[in-house]
């Protein structure tokens, strides 16, 4: 197994579209949706718990979480991009951004997937759900700044600038999903295809999934 593409952007940067069309394109994306929403893979949640201790380092079996997969995004493969981009040299590096900047980063992050990160912890599912939630994306990657609007845009600029200093620019593209296919193409090397850009997971709908993912450590309690 190897992986094409590594997303080093933060959840809440369009991450759900841009999985999307990279699917279309044919590179079966892994996202957060793998480790939410599919109770059989909890297995996944004890590898990023293993990652939570060294999020750098490359000697992982990554093959145990992306097994069929040729890309990564989101929360929370995007902490460990330093250590993919080592484990695989030859895969560009997708820094997905949010189209209103880092303040619609925010304002989204915190509407959404902040709010929702206590899951009811009386199943183990939940209980290390809340664990590696914690310890790997919020004070480990966002280094305890969520409750900090001003410290947390500054954490996603500096997050934005690490990437692109240690990324040679011919890997590395930096990429909101508002720009649709022409750009993510040419970097791929891919033919665009006649389907429109994708444009899921707005808040709303981010609202129902946290829902669902609640409902989920519940019935892994009953």
């Amino acid at each position: 197994m190897t992986l094409d593409i590594i997303g080093a952007g933060f959840g809440r940067t369009g991450t759900s579209s841009i999985a999307k069309a990279l699917g279309i394109l044919g590179y079966p994306c892994y996202h957060m949706t793998d480790v939410m929403f599919h109770p059989d893979h909890k297995s996944d949640v004890d590898f990023w718990l293993d990652v939570m201790k060294d999020p750098d380092s490359p000697d992982r079996d990554w093959n145990r979480v992306f097994a069929g997969k040729r890309a990564t995004l989101d929360f929370p493969a995007c902490a460990a991009w330093r250590g993919m981009a080592r484990a695989f040299p030859e895969a560009k590096v997708l820094l997905s951004v949010h189209a209103k900047g880092p303040e619609g980063w925010y304002d989204s992050t915190m509407g959404t997937i902040y709010k929702g990160t206590g899951l009811p912890s009386e199943s183990e599912f939940g209980a290390k759900m809340n664990t590696m939630l914690d310890g790997l994306i919020w004070n480990g990657l966002l280094q305890g700044t969520m409750d900090h609007r001003d410290l947390a845009i500054a954490r996603y600029e500096a997050h934005i600038a690490e990437v692109r200093a240690e990324i040679a620019p011919e890997r590395l593209i930096v990429f909101r999903a508002d720009e649709g296919w022409n750009r993510l193409c040419s970097f791929l090397g891919e033919p665009m295809p006649q389907a429109a850009f994708p444009n899921v997971n707005n808040r709303a709908e981010m609202g129902r999934r946290m829902k669902r993912l609640e409902k989920i450590a519940r019935m892994h309690a009953a």
